[in-house]
Formats: C-alpha cells, sequence, structure tokens
C-alpha cells in the first residue's frame, strides 16, 4: 500500500493534484472530457499526480497519462436519475487491480436517502483494499435537506472524520472556505484530506 500511495501523494511533501476525470458517467461528454486522450495528455503536461476516471477509460489513459498515478473510481449515478444522489458500485477492488490501478475511490453523500447504503458499500470496499494492499480514496460530501451550509466546517469535518474511521487512506471533502476553517478539517482527521475542486474563483483562498 505504501508503494501504491507514492504514485498518488509526492513522497516528499505529501502533497497531490488528483484531476477527476469521472463525470461523463454523471453528465456526458461535456466540455473537456470530449476527446480524452488529448485531456490527459494536458493534464499529465501540466503536472497532477493522479487521475480518477471509470474502468472504461483505463485504455485511453495508459496511452498518455505519462507518470501520473491511476485511481480508478468504483461507485456511479447520473443526474438523469430520480434520485442523483444515490451512489451504487460499478467497479470492484479486484477489477481495478487487474486494470493497472494504483488506487480506488468510492464517492459517498451523507445526508442522501440511501446514506445507509452507500455507507455498507464503503465499509465492504475498505475491507478487500485492505486485503489487498489498496488505497481508498473516499469522496466525502453532505447533501442535506435540513438547510444547513455542506460547507461548514463541523459538517465537513464531520464527513472527514467519518470516512477515515471507516478506512478510507485518504478523504477528499469541501472546502470550507478559508485555511483556518479548514485547518479544523485536516486537525480532525488522521489520514490526508485533499480537497474537491469547485467553481472557479478570483483568489486561492
Amino acid at each position: 500500500k505504501k508503494i501504491r500511495m507514492e504514485r498518488i501523494l509526492d513522497r516528499n511533501s505529501g502533497k497531490t493534484v488528483i484531476i477527476p476525470m469521472d463525470h461523463g458517467v454523471t453528465v456526458g461528454p461535456v466540455i473537456g472530457l470530449i476527446n480524452m486522450q488529448e485531456t490527459i495528455r494536458s493534464v499529465a503536461l501540466g503536472g497532477a499526480n493522479a487521475i480518477v476516471m471509470h474502468k472504461g477509460l483505463v485504455e485511453t489513459a495508459l496511452k498518455n497519462r505519462g507518470g501520473m498515478g491511476l485511481v480508478l473510481h468504483l461507485s456511479a449515478s447520473t443526474q438523469i436519475a430520480i434520485d442523483p444522489n444515490s451512489k451504487t458500485l460499478v467497479c470492484t477492488v479486484e477489477e481495478a487491480i487487474q486494470l493497472g490501478a494504483d488506487a480506488i475511490s468510492i464517492h459517498i453523500n451523507l445526508g442522501a436517502e440511501e446514506e445507509k447504503s452507500m455507507l455498507r458499500d464503503l465499509g465492504a470496499v475498505s475491507k478487500v483494499a485492505m486485503e489487498w494492499g489498496m488505497p481508498l480514496l473516499a469522496m466525502m460530501y453532505v447533501k442535506t435537506h435540513k438547510g444547513e451550509d455542506e460547507n461548514d466546517v463541523k459538517i465537513v469535518k464531520h464527513a472527514a472524520r467519518l470516512g477515515a474511521e471507516l478506512g478510507a487512506d485518504i478523504v477528499k471533502v469541501p472546502y470550507t472556505g478559508s485555511p483556518e476553517s479548514f485547518r479544523e478539517v485536516v486537525e480532525g482527521c488522521f489520514v490526508p484530506v485533499v480537497i474537491a475542486g469547485g467553481r472557479k474563483v478570483k483568489t486561492d483562498q
């Protein structure tokens, strides 16, 4: 697992830039995800540490990903669904190993109607990942219907800690809006934390 983790995280700094390319399943072939060979080549040249994608893209990625690590995404849903927040497993840890992945990822939407099913999947996937020494990235989001701010530090640090306690080696969560508030998220989580991408903003804060 340590060898594989170093293909995802920079071994000296412990930092990483992971580019998600799994959105074609969720929203279809949007701009930037049409010519995948070109996109993957550009991301590699830009210096990303790793990419996240579904199993059907692996052959395309193999030709163009250079030294980037490969994270195979195991869960999916579409915006066409009655409940797009309900993720289901569409790949296994064993498939990821057979395809040469360096890590796997799974998406969990806390607060969604199918939360318990997604947590069950996280627990089951983390068990198999531990057996194979495969790093697990848990994408932890909160989709509440109670009016809470889904980027609130209290909610985000709970999501991060939950992912770690259920076996994730890296957790991905939304940004809480400031370095000071996000420090609470990192301090409350005992595995590496990465910030989810979002809309382009004017500053890096």
